[in-house]
């Protein structure tokens, strides 16, 4: 019998899923905050995401920290390759880099919204 480690599932998860988002509760039920700004963010922006409550499981909880060698949480996964946290992606967000990474990437994204994102905190 085979064993999984948190690394192992962590790996599983970002190589099967274009975009995934690593953070405190659901989408659909954030549990802090900074989760809840990413995973609105991405919810506003029409991109569709796996999402993965780390509140669920400790072991996946400290594993993300190590896989990413980033200290907090949420965290968020394009592709395979680690983006940042909340501040990062609000700034990605905010300059128009998160549009740049989406389109680069082949990630299905609503312009108009991320635009509009833009508008209201200029």
């Amino acid at each position: 019998m085979t064993t999984t480690t948190a690394e192992d599932q962590i790996r599983d998860t970002v190589a099967k899923n274009d975009v995934v988002l690593f953070m405190k509760g659901t989408k659909a039920m954030p549990q802090c905050g900074f989760s809840s700004r990413v995973a609105g963010v991405l919810n506003f922006m029409g991109v569709e995401y796996a999402d993965v409550n780390v509140l669920a499981d400790a072991e996946i909880r400290q594993g993300i920290k190590d896989f990413s060698d980033w200290p907090t949480i949420p965290q968020l996964y394009v592709k395979g390759e680690f983006v940042g946290g909340c501040d990062i992606v609000t700034e990605m967000t905010l300059s128009g880099e998160l549009d740049q990474l989406f389109e680069a990437k082949g990630v299905t994204y609503d312009k108009a919204a991320a635009d509009k994102i833009r508008e209201a905190n200029a």
